[in-house]
């Protein structure tokens, strides 16, 4: 492994290369090899996630001072040289998932800064220098044990999409409601229990998400006319353990798409209420689209409302949307335009004579809307 580094490295030196890749290399060290004479003067993206690095070389902006982008995500890094405000032409840092529990008041130095991206470490506060990055665009400091965010944050006056999820904080700066290019706010899975009233003015502020904040009872009026709902609810990621519903016809079994929850029958009188939801909600959906003086009296999570835009499919008989809940049926090819396609399959077995039709049309693209059972 050393001996492929120093290889690598080398051939990057010998061929002035503009990235180098380290990525997965198990390095416990910053390599050696980056820092020796005179560095790597022409180097401007430098990839080393993925290894178990737990500090940077106070020499780093000297030996590598052209660096655009630096990514160090998924290592074990825990302090951030001073020395890091000297970097003066980086654009990208990303330290997520490491070990951070401070960032020193010199990354305010970063001023050609646009993305930064600290999730996932153990940060309690960040310094109120970020203020003077004016150029940052992007800012995820989401899972971390933030309480709260710089007031001087609304400086960054190119700040456009600001993530803070799963942290404990209380509340928002109303000076944050002055950033002019903020375009998407997520704050999920927080401790908020009011915003700003001003929270939404800004024309430029399209996209809040603010769910699975228990204690939060409402929303500022302004935010009304914006997308607000779900980012994914700011709680770490499950397997679901939900099985994929199959029809068994004989020896047969056929995988149903993931949006079936019910195989329903001619005989149930009564549908289940979460496809009774989602008709009510395309209907209205289908009205708000077709009548622009029509406001809708409901904002959905952008999961949900792609879900009652798109239905599985309709009724056959009264042409009624249908989402969770599917009728299976079987009936003779004859019926159906598929109709003397196997005449010469004479041994074939009885099931070749049926084919598997619902009352809803599954969506085009899935293989089940003709399904010729074999």
């Amino acid at each position: 492994m050393a001996s492929e580094l120093h290889e690598a490295i080398s051939m990057a030196k010998q061929e002035r290369h503009k990235n180098l890749f380290l990525n997965y290399r198990n390095l416990n060290n910053f390599p050696v090899e980056l820092l020796k004479d005179e560095g790597m003067q022409f180097l401007e993206r430098l990839f080393m996630k993925r290894n178990s690095l737990t500090a940077l070389p106070d020499s780093l902006a000297q030996k590598l001072p052209n660096l655009i982008e630096l990514y160090l995500h998924s290592n074990n890094i825990a302090i951030i040289p001073q020395a890091i405000g000297n970097l003066v032409k980086l654009q990208s840092l990303d330290l997520s998932d490491n070990a951070l529990q401070v960032i020193c008041p010199e990354i305010g130095q970063l001023r050609s800064l646009r993305h930064l991206r600290l999730a996932n470490n153990q940060l309690k506060f960040l310094p109120q220098e970020l203020g003077d990055l004016r150029e940052l665009e992007t800012l995820d400091v989401s899972m971390n044990l933030l309480r709260t965010l710089p007031e001087r944050l609304y400086q960054c006056l190119s700040l456009q999409c600001l993530t803070a999820d799963r942290n404990l904080l209380h509340c928002l700066p109303r000076q944050l409601c002055l950033l002019p290019d903020l375009n998407e706010l997520s704050m999920a899975a927080n401790c908020l229990t009011s915003l700003p009233l001003d929270l939404g003015r800004s024309m430029e502020l399209q996209f809040v998400f603010v769910d699975n904040n228990a204690h939060l009872k409402g929303l500022p009026s302004y935010l009304y006319n914006k997308v607000i709902g779900c980012s994914g609810c700011g709680l770490a990621a499950q397997i679901s353990d939900v099985k994929q519903l199959c029809l068994t016809l004989g020896d047969m079994t056929v995988p149903l798409p993931s949006e079936v929850k019910t195989i329903g029958s001619e005989t149930d009188h009564v549908l289940p209420l979460e496809e009774l939801a989602c008709r009510v909600l395309h209907a209205a959906n289908n009205r708000t689209s077709k009548d622009v003086k029509f406001l809708t009296p409901f904002l959905l999570p952008r999961s949900l409302l792609d879900v009652v835009q798109w239905p599985l499919g309709h009724c056959h008989r009264c042409s009624q949307p249908m989402f969770t809940i599917v009728y299976p049926k079987l009936f003779p090819l004859r019926e159906t335009a598929l109709a003397g396609v196997h005449k010469s399959s004479v041994t074939q077995s009885s099931c070749s004579t049926a084919a598997l039709s619902y009352f809803t049309c599954i969506k085009r693209s899935n293989p089940l809307a003709n399904c010729l059972l074999p």
